[in-house]
């Protein structure tokens, strides 16, 4: 009878240090839309990981974990871990799909009888663009005042570039040599990069600060210094350019870390 209890005892106290670990589960969000790129947030833990094309994730967690499953196109929802969680090292959640309602919807134009509203309302064919008319025109992305002044600055009147055979032709551009020399280029080179790395960081703040802030706690007067930091940092571009958000997501959390180390250091 005394070794059943010490089994009991043991089983009991086994079970009890397997609960206050940290345990890796694995997990599936299902919904009626897009499962990829769900973001998937330890927020007591704050650990961070992001949903494969079919949904599925792997996360660290602990018993009383609080789990945040954030989308664009789904509500967030919020779990907390449990003891079968733990015991079965599985987490399956299903999110509800986000529906932007309009409040009303006006089908056809509206005459009030005043003026500068009713010139607003009433219907008429679009402008017509080089595809009605059949001309070639230009779809590609449409460059900023910084690159156009670039542009014009390393090229000739009729758009000519220097190149190493352009004395072997009889026509050398002026404009790159002289933006070269009076170091306008360079200058140039600068703004286009701060445009770019300033556009970067504008559109990550805006899709994910908020996720990024669950699990990463800063004040709200110094989230925009934040990413100005992040922005400042030679391999911003690099890391965060065309990647993943796990990528990104992960590249903000170092400099994060490096970000409040700055903030905690004593002042002379």
């Amino acid at each position: 009878m005394l070794k059943i209890n010490c089994f009991v005892i043991l089983v009991f106290v086994g079970v009890q240090i397997n609960f206050s670990q940290s345990v890796q589960i694995k997990g599936k969000v299902e919904s009626n839309v897009d499962v990829e790129n769900i973001h998937v947030i330890n927020k007591t833990a704050q650990t961070f990981t992001i949903t494969n094309r079919k949904g599925a994730f792997e996360i660290p967690v602990s018993l009383h974990d609080t789990i945040v499953f954030s989308s664009i196109q789904q509500k967030s929802k919020s779990v907390i871990i449990d003891e079968s969680m733990i015991l079965f090292k599985t987490l399956r959640v299903t999110l509800e799909e986000q529906i932007n309602e309009l409040d009303e919807v006006t089908v056809g134009r509206v005459l009030t009888g005043n003026l500068l509203s009713d010139v607003k309302n009433v219907e008429g064919d679009p402008p017509i663009n080089f595809y009605d008319v059949g001309i070639p025109g230009y779809t590609g992305k449409i460059a900023t005042q910084s690159e156009r002044r670039m542009n014009e600055a390393t090229t000739g009147s009729n758009g000519q570039k220097l190149k190493w055979y352009s004395p072997l032709t009889g026509s050398i551009p002026l404009n790159p040599i002289l933006n070269a020399i009076s170091g306008r280029t360079k200058q140039l080179k600068n703004q286009v990069k701060l445009e770019e790395k300033d556009e970067l960081m504008q559109s990550i703040k805006g899709r994910l600060s908020k996720d990024f802030f669950v699990s990463n706690p800063l004040d709200e007067a110094l989230k925009m210094d934040f990413f100005y930091f992040c922005a400042d940092d030679e391999n911003f571009i690099k890391r965060c350019k065309n990647q993943t958000d796990f990528n990104i997501l992960t590249f903000l959390r170092m400099k994060y870390n490096q970000y409040l180390e700055n903030l905690n250091k004593p002042t002379d």
